[in-house]
């Protein structure tokens, strides 16, 4: 959920409250270098390092970012290595410990479940994000935003301790097939067991379920099947786009998924999007799935990462009838709709994207190209626009793209402060529904908070049903007035019951 607002501590309270409780996995190598930066504040990040396996690279990590008592309030943070088709050591080094560091906080000191969260789309990093989730034992991993039909073969592999990899989109790569891995070793005087962990594919039709459950390699575990309501990235709808006349997409009847035919895949699964009420959990359970997936009533909990400011103008104005979230086509670079709040001093006011310098420097959501020559380069939509066209890009596709990226990690107060004295301006995405904030949040509503475990109890309690949400289905135009007065919604899942192919090799000695 987002970049950091699904953290460890969140994921962990949800866990102790007996269900599963993800991660985000995106972006955790900037993340945990700025908070090393930021002196780690309560020094969680370093107590978790000192249990990495790979105690070298724990050392290089710490001697590289960490700050006691932190950088100054204008000073820039340090960057870390881009990802790309060959990584540098230290980039996978970083990238394993991040992903090691945030499931094993969200795991301490208790047995409940804990999963992360990866983007398909950031198919360089998954290798050894993964590798490192597992390092740490997590429990489930969940990808969405694309086809993840290679992460079963990738846990197999890791969790045999033999190279596993995934296949990365390269364009103009014609025939050729390139590739990232990661291979885990042997690590000298440790004693680390790579349990497979399971996987839940995030899924928007039945369609691209049934395409991923009909073979053994690509199977799942089971799905998320994620309604256009949700928060973040969401399916563009099938067929030709439509845009209503706020110029959001349209989705209609294919955009329904057809439970019975997720029910004859033989394989767990949870709904999501607008499903936050103890009644819609309980209408989940009876039409066969497993139970459902929050994410947007734990954004607003106070364990959420992300910004209290943030979090206090989106209840502010939820509850005045003023929050506007609208299902942007263009704002992310991903060509998939994103969910964004329309809030003063973030990137969704005209007025603060036109001011914001176009610069490109996270990185994540950049894509690589095959040059004319045969080289590889990289290039992302939100980049400077002489700098994408000179790559070949198309200026049309430029057109109100936002750095996602940038965006994303500022809204959880990790922004990056520019040298002309500018912070990174923040972007805001949850779900169009928050009808639970009545239920959670008491009067008054300049002082309204509630924690991950009063989510858990709300959501677990007998209350009425009302079957017609379900019959209804998501079909129809997607509402962009968020709405606190009638039900509809991750963070937790509740239940009842190539040719080139560059390398990474994992172990203890370091370059």
């Amino acid at each position: 959920m987002g970049v950091g607002v699904s953290g460890w501590g969140l994921a962990r309270a949800v866990a102790i409250a007996g269900q599963l409780g993800v991660v985000s996995g995106v972006a955790l190598d900037t993340l945990i270098a700025r908070r090393l930066q930021l002196g780690d504040p309560g020094g969680h990040t370093r107590r978790a390092l000192t249990s990495f396996p790979y105690a070298d690279v724990s050392e290089q990590i710490v001697e590289r970012y960490f700050v006691a008592g932190g950088i100054g309030p204008e000073e820039p943070f340090r960057s870390v290595p881009r990802l790309s088709l060959h990584p540098s050591r230290r980039a996978t080094d970083l990238v394993i410990a991040a992903n090691f560091v945030e499931v094993f906080l969200a795991k301490e000191g208790h047995d409940g479940l804990v999963g992360v969260n990866y983007l398909e789309k950031l198919q360089m990093a998954t290798p050894a994000a993964t590798y490192g989730a597992m390092l740490a034992g997590v429990d489930v991993v969940l990808v969405g935003a694309g086809i993840p039909d290679e992460l079963p073969g990738l846990l197999d592999a890791l969790a045999a301790g033999r190279a596993g990899e995934v296949a990365v989109d390269v364009h103009g790569a014609g025939g050729t097939r390139f590739a990232v891995a990661v291979r885990p070793e042997p690590i000298s005087g440790a004693n680390v067991e790579l349990r497979r962990p399971k996987f839940l594919a995030i899924v928007a039709s039945h369609v691209l379920a049934s395409y991923l459950a009909r073979d053994i390699r690509t199977r799942p575990d089971g799905f998320v099947v994620e309604g256009p309501v949700a928060g973040g990235h969401n399916a563009p709808p099938r067929g030709p786009l439509t845009l209503d006349e706020e110029r959001q997409p349209v989705y209609g009847p294919r955009d329904v998924a057809d439970l019975e035919k997720m029910a004859v895949l033989g394989l767990p699964y949870w709904l999501a999007g607008a499903y936050a009420s103890p009644e819609l959990l309980r209408e989940a359970r009876e039409v066969g799935a497993a139970g459902i997936q929050v994410g947007s009533a734990f954004a607003l909990c106070e364990e959420s990462g992300l910004h209290a400011s943030l979090k206090r103008a989106l209840i502010e104005r939820a509850f005045s009838g003023t929050l506007h979230v609208r299902t942007d086509p263009l704002a992310s670079p991903t060509g998939f709709p994103l969910k964004v709040a329309d809030l003063p001093g973030t990137v969704a006011e005209p007025e603060v994207y036109a001011q914001r310098q176009r610069i490109c420097d996270a990185d994540y959501l950049r894509v690589p190209y095959r040059k004319p020559g045969g080289e590889i380069g990289y290039r992302c939509p939100a980049e400077p626009l002489p700098a994408y066209v000179r790559k070949g890009g198309k200026m049309e596709d430029t057109v109100g793209r936002c750095c996602v990226c940038n965006g994303l990690i500022a809204a959880i107060g990790l922004g990056q402060r520019r040298r002309d004295g500018t912070v990174e301006p923040p972007l805001v995405t949850i779900g169009q529904d928050l009808s639970f904030l009545p239920r959670l949040a008491s009067a008054p509503v300049e002082t309204a908070s509630y924690r991950a475990t009063d989510v858990v109890a709300y959501l677990l309690q007998g209350a009425g049903r009302d079957r017609s949400r379900l019959a209804a289905g998501h079909a129809g135009t997607t509402p962009s007035r968020t709405t606190i007065t009638r039900p509809r919604s991750g963070t937790g899942l509740l239940e009842a019951g190539c040719e080139e192919t560059p390398e990474y090799t994992a172990r203890k000695e370091t370059t």
